[in-house]
């Protein structure tokens, strides 16, 4: 099982001063993260999401990563595909280039980017995100498996006449791909692809299992048809929200509160909520405040007369990694058992401190990850 790390950049107090401070923070957990046998270090791409994400160029974030660093992977968690945010011609360029410059450690991510704000910033069309998305992996997925020849695609959306694609990375014919998927249908299309799954993790274990279950039946069914290249990747990465502290109360507290920005900022920018609070009161009960927020965001919908799914409060679920080091292995042991291949570590949310982060890498790696690389 690999153990990694995502960063969304995100941040309370969205000053221009604290925005730098945080994208310097960021860094400098990646480098601990190398430093304390984490396998990869993530980035996720967004665009125009104050408070949610300021990791709008995650392709720098990554090669500043990649040179202060020896050993961890570098993975594009994700590049969003759709051609207005990103040609896949200029995809493919930038992430050989880094594969390259980073000695072969790089993964690569493709996702939507579908949030309102992105798409009507950028001018992508949302009724075609899906299809731009398949067609840039296909590309990517052709672009070198003959790496001394010219590249050419004729698509259903793209044409391109022979020209020179390159660089030419270091992992041939390409560095591995993965898709983020954050329902079954997108589960789906990463097994037909025949690419690696990255899914969230807020409803807990159980989902967790349930799409593993979701992605094994689609990988069982599949015929190959619809597969974007010929190496096949059948990774389940889950996401772990997670701060471990000497302190067990206080890493749940701070852990509870960073995960109620998290959610309060989804829910702004995907469900048309407020902004999120950008208040800490260190005397507070979080945990019982997700708590409440879950109660409250409910409540909202039965106002509001949106018919309340199944899973409408899984992102203010609080029983994760918070806690002790006893804690995260105890939670990790059940992620194994529930089928995840990789464990992302979601430890850098708005409202935790760059102290607790910094305690929590290294408990992971002091004691979280040798617990089951020795076992």
């Amino acid at each position: 099982m690999k153990f990694s790390m995502i960063f969304e950049a995100q941040m309370a107090n969205p000053s221009r001063e604290h925005e730098h401070q945080v994208l310097r923070d960021c860094v400098e957990q990646a480098v601990l993260a190398d430093e304390m046998g984490f396998d990869t270090v993530w980035a996720v791409e967004h665009h125009g999401l104050k408070w949610y994400a300021h990791m709008s160029a995650p392709e720098v974030f990554l090669t500043w990563v990649a040179a202060k660093t020896e050993r961890i992977r570098i993975g594009h968690g994700v590049v969003c595909m759709p051609f207005n945010f990103n040609h896949p011609v200029r995809a493919a360029e930038r992430a050989a280039m880094l594969d390259v410059l980073s000695g072969g450690r790089l993964n690569l991510g493709a996702g939507r980017g579908a949030t309102p704000v992105e798409t009507s910033m950028c001018g992508v069309d949302p009724e075609r995100t899906y299809q731009e998305v398949e067609e840039s992996l296909r590309m990517i997925g052709k672009a070198w498996q003959d790496p001394e020849a010219e590249f050419e695609y004729n698509g259903e959306l793209l044409q391109v006449s022979p020209h020179s694609l390159l660089p030419r990375p270091e992992q041939l014919p390409h560095p591995p791909l993965f898709m983020a998927c954050t329902k079954k249908d997108t589960l789906k299309m990463a097994a037909d692809y025949g690419i690696g799954a990255l899914v969230l993790g807020f409803a807990g274990v159980e989902e967790i299992a349930e799409l593993r279950r979701t992605y094994d039946e689609a990988i069982a069914a599949r015929t190959g048809e619809r597969f974007v290249s010929t190496v096949v990747n059948d990774h389940f990465a889950a996401l772990c929200p997670t701060i471990v502290l000497d302190d067990r109360e206080k890493a749940q507290q701070i852990g509870a509160r960073g995960q109620r920005f998290f959610a309060q900022s989804i829910k702004h920018y995907y469900g048309a909520g407020p902004a999120p609070d950008e208040a800490v009161d260190p005397n507070a009960d979080e945990v019982a405040a997700i708590k409440q927020a879950a109660d409250d965001h409910v409540a909202y919908l039965h106002e509001a007369k949106i018919p309340v799914k199944t899973g409408a409060t899984s992102v203010f679920n609080v029983e994760h990694a918070y806690g002790s080091p006893e804690d995260a292995i105890a939670y990790v042991e059940r992620l194994q058992a529930a089928g995840a291949d990789e464990i992302l570590c979601l430890i850098q949310m708005g409202t935790v401190p760059q102290e607790a982060c910094l305690e929590t890498i290294r408990h992971w790696g002091e004691k979280v990850i040798p617990h089951f690389r020795n076992s």
